[in-house]
């Protein structure tokens, strides 16, 4: 019981933290003069995948690579299927209003490169450099994107409005308290991270199973936990796009910024479980997307029922 509760503390210790860590810096970028578009497309975009992030470093240093691996292979699957079938089961997604088709493509090729790397076994600095390069691709291209948008049209009103969307933006927020929240941001998640990777390794060992296996769904699920609160508010305020462009956002980051970023930690071999059996489940639920993205179809509750219960298969079938 103590492992599972230790897990369970590191994991509110990681969330809390990169809450936190956001907070501070995009408070802080906002203060010093950095546009506000240049902080939703780097910073907050990073400071949201930080438990992610640690917990993938911290488990290729504790020689668990199998478990960073897991993790950023579970998360992207759970986004899809647990994600978006979850809010569907609460209120329809109207996805077919969402104009996400370019961002879904960059999705598609990222998740491609990523197992074409991972055949290539292991992911090394190589690997790594090349999922940063299209990553820095991908950042460059949404930077156009929104510049020649705000260029056509919406100029000064749009920027005000910008600068109230970003995540965590408060414009009255005191010096101190920046500093407070990027220090418990900095300090909670190592430690956040830590307690989650010794107890989960601890758990595997008492269940039996490999740290791959619990990256995949012990760690995964509880990473997938913020953007399965967020979707769940957009569908909720019938903010499909919100709901829509959080998964293909946060899977696109995963693959290139989580283990791109981990590579240059240590070298990350890659199971053979993971090149048999998960790398397809991941690719499989990505393409489940193509119905919403180009054919207009919205997310209803049977497409909610049906997205969730392949979850729990999925789910079933990793831990047997």
């Amino acid at each position: 019981m103590w492992p599972w509760l230790m897990s369970g503390l590191g994991l509110l210790i990681l969330l809390l933290a990169g809450d936190a860590l956001v907070k501070g810096a995009v408070n802080l970028s906002l203060r010093v003069g950095i546009p506000a578009l240049i902080v939703s497309l780097t910073i907050v975009a990073f400071g949201t995948s930080a438990p992610e992030l640690l917990i993938s470093v911290n488990a290729v240093l504790d020689n668990k690579p199998g478990l960073a691996l897991g993790n950023v292979i579970g998360s992207n699957t759970a986004n899809i299927l647990l994600v978006l079938g979850v809010p569907a089961l609460l209120a329809p997604l109207h996805t077919s209003g969402c104009n996400t088709r370019k961002t879904y493509l960059f999705m598609i090729g990222a998740t491609l490169i990523f197992i074409g790397m991972a055949f290539r076994d292991p992911f090394d600095m190589l690997a790594g450099t090349v999922l940063l390069a299209c990553l820095g691709l991908v950042l460059g291209d949404a930077f156009r994107d929104a510049r020649n948008h705000r260029k056509a049209g919406a100029a000064a009103a749009a920027e005000a409005e910008d600068e109230e969307e970003v995540e965590g933006a408060d414009p009255d927020m005191p010096w101190w308290q920046i500093f407070v929240f990027l220090a418990l941001g900095l300090v909670g998640l190592p430690l956040g991270a830590d307690l989650l990777v010794d107890n989960a390794s601890i758990i595997a060992r008492e269940f039996g199973v490999s740290d791959a296996v619990i990256g995949l769904t012990l760690v995964a699920l509880g990473t997938s936990l913020p953007e399965l609160a967020t979707t769940v508010m957009a569908a909720l305020r019938k903010q499909a796009d919100v709901a829509l462009g959080n998964v293909i956002g946060s899977n696109m980051f995963n693959l290139l910024a989580i283990i791109g970023i981990t590579s240059f930690v240590g070298t990350i071999p890659v199971d053979a479980e993971f090149l048999q059996f998960d790398l397809w489940v991941m690719l499989g639920a990505s393409l489940l997307l193509i119905p919403f993205v180009f054919l207009g179809r919205d997310i209803h509750r049977l497409w909610g029922i049906a997205l969730t219960v392949l979850y729990v298969i999925y789910v079933l079938v990793v831990l047997s």
